[in-house]
């Protein structure tokens, strides 16, 4: 999804600010579709509106910079939809754990297992909060649907980690006597 798809996702729930939509896509309910950055959405957000897909206004704050408030078109619910209609692109993963057990073998053990059962911890934290949301009883049978499909990718992750955590320490262990016999 690119972040033109992503801001034209986020205003069809309702109006935002490309703060809002920042942190929607870094830490909200969007995190989980793709990344984007201040320095994309602006622009994004400019250009949807010089197409007429977007429109804005401006919001006083008391003490405060205004606020640039955006709202969707009905030209850009349209192309939400054809965008949606579209070839999806490939899934994207990124994994900074992943990195770290691809060069297990030159990390101590006690640290490979600190840093595995901090990635099982945020993994729980993720799954707790996707419950949560589905908690709140906001989610549409479609939001539901995608919540279930995270948990359980987090179920396996989390099930792989802890049933193979194991083989990931000693990895780093046997890399360690292999240096101390040469």
């Amino acid at each position: 999804m690119n972040v033109r798809t992503l801001c034209l996702s986020v205003l069809y729930e309702g109006e935002a600010t490309g703060y809002d939509i920042r942190r929607m896509a870094s830490e909200g309910e969007f995190a989980y579709f793709t990344e984007a950055s201040f320095g994309s959405i602006y622009p994004a957000l400019a250009k949807l509106e010089e197409d007429g897909l977007v429109t804005s206004r401006t919001v006083p704050q008391e003490g405060k910079p205004a606020r640039k408030v955006y709202s969707i078109t009905e030209a850009g619910r349209e192309a939400f939809a054809e965008d949606l209609s579209g070839p999806i692109g490939e899934d994207v993963f990124r994994s900074p754990f992943l990195l770290l057990a691809r060069f297990v073998s030159i990390l101590p053990q006690n640290l490979v297992a600190q840093r595995a059962e901090e990635h099982i911890e945020r993994i729980a934290k993720d799954r707790q909060r996707l419950e949560q949301g589905q908690a709140d009883g906001k989610c549409s049978p479609a939001d539901c649907w995608v919540i279930n499909y995270g948990r359980a990718v987090l179920d396996v992750a989390e099930n792989y980690l802890r049933t193979h955590m194991h083989e990931l320490i000693n990895l780093s262990r046997a890399e360690q006597r292999k240096d101390a016999a040469e």
